[in-house]
């Protein structure tokens, strides 16, 4: 059971941006790192699987079933994108806007269980003290928890997360990954994230899609991926990788000579 991407060709206007991109068994229980360089469309590649832009050919499957044959609700249930644009102004507490997304398309009254699993969730993060603060008043790392809260919340088949950790602190980044791993593998999802920082995504994902001039340049482990001549094709640097004590992989890049 997994997620494939079917030989996607999307542009904006006349500019294209994917010409054939395509990647198959991305599997449930399992994270996929989605790499590369500003503007090769991690983001678009995101708003394409949940049904906010729309392929000019190929498509989108999970376990099968074409995404594009759903109804927009199912999609909706079935699909959650957090973008890395965290910018939350409802005048509302965080409690209350965590259970608005548990909420999302479900209807009918709320239940203990919603109450349960939006208590569990802002626990999980950390930011259960902050239940009764209003959004607007967070900084914007709480903010992104917030935002990364509605996503856990919502329980949906395919997760992606857009730079989930771009705001927070080192021991908060480590936490939020660590959740999405623990969330990944409980609810048997598939999940996909976009990181900057390769020793980051090295440590958390299982997978790593690497993105260059509309296509996927480079699919493998980690370690298949960082050791290849690839990621310093993309990104025009050296980049030198070594195992930490911990067995996790750091990756040091430099400028290399012009």
């Amino acid at each position: 059971m997994s997620l494939a991407i079917n030989d996607i060709h999307f542009g904006y206007g006349k500019v294209p941006l994917f010409r054939g991109l395509g990647a198959t068994g991305l599997r449930r229980g399992t994270i996929t790192a989605v790499v590369g360089p500003n503007g090769v469309g991690k983001s678009s590649l995101f708003r394409l699987i949940a049904g906010l832009r729309l392929p000019r050919r190929g498509s989108l499957s999970l376990d099968g079933t074409d995404l594009a044959t759903l109804p927009q609700r199912r999609r909706h249930e079935t699909v959650f994108f957090l973008s890395q644009h965290v910018a939350i102004r409802a005048a509302l507490t965080v409690f209350d806007l965590v259970l608005l997304a548990r909420k999302s398309g479900r209807g009918g009254r709320t239940t203990p269980d919603d109450l349960a699993r939006v208590e569990t969730i802002l626990c999980e993060l950390g930011i259960d003290h902050l239940s009764d603060r209003h959004v607007t008043d967070l900084s914007g790392g709480q903010q992104q928890l917030v935002a990364t809260a509605q996503a856990f919340v919502r329980e949906p088949q395919v997760l992606l997360l857009d730079e989930p950790t771009s705001a927070l602190d080192l021991r908060r980044q480590l936490e939020v990954m660590e959740l999405v791993r623990k969330v990944t593998i409980a609810r048997n999802i598939v999940t996909l994230v976009a990181l900057h920082d390769l020793s980051l995504a090295s440590r958390f994902a299982d997978r790593f899609l690497l993105l260059d001039s509309g296509v996927i340049v480079a699919d493998g482990s980690p370690h298949e991926v960082l050791d290849g001549g690839a990621i310093e094709d993309a990104y025009g640097v050296g980049i030198h990788v070594e195992r930490a004590t911990t067995g996790t992989l750091m990756v040091d890049a430099y400028l290399r000579a012009s």
